[in-house]
C-alpha cells in the first residue's frame, strides 16, 4: 500500500487547465482497484492519493500516466507502507 503525497509546484491556475485530464487518470486507476481513495489537501497547496500497488515499480509506472506528473504541475512524495491494523471494511484493500 502506497500513499501518494502530491504537492503543486505551479500555481492553481496551471492546475485546473489539466485537471479534467487528472481526474481522467483517477478514474481509470479507480476502476482497476488501485486507487483507494484521493482528494486534495486544506488547504490547496497538492492532494493525496491512497494506492494499491504490487510495489515501487508499478507505483511509478502509473505515475507517469497523470497529466500533473507529466507535466510538471506537482512533485510526488510516496511513501510505502504495511497495513497491520485496519477496519473491517477495508479489508479487501490489503
Amino acid at each position: 500500500m502506497f500513499i501518494l503525497n502530491l504537492t503543486y509546484i505551479k500555481p492553481v491556475m496551471e492546475v485546473e487547465k489539466y485537471l479534467s485530464n487528472h481526474i481522467a487518470f483517477l478514474d481509470k486507476y479507480y476502476n482497476t482497484g488501485n486507487f483507494i481513495c484521493s482528494g486534495r489537501k486544506n488547504p490547496r497547496t497538492g492532494g493525496i492519493i491512497l494506492c494499491n500497488a504490487q510495489d515501487l515499480h508499478e507505483v511509478n509506472t502509473i505515475l507517469q500516466e497523470d497529466p500533473f506528473y507529466r507535466e510538471k504541475i506537482a512533485s510526488y512524495e510516496i511513501m510505502e507502507f504495511l497495513p497491520t491494523k485496519y477496519a473491517p471494511a477495508f479489508k479487501s484493500f490489503v
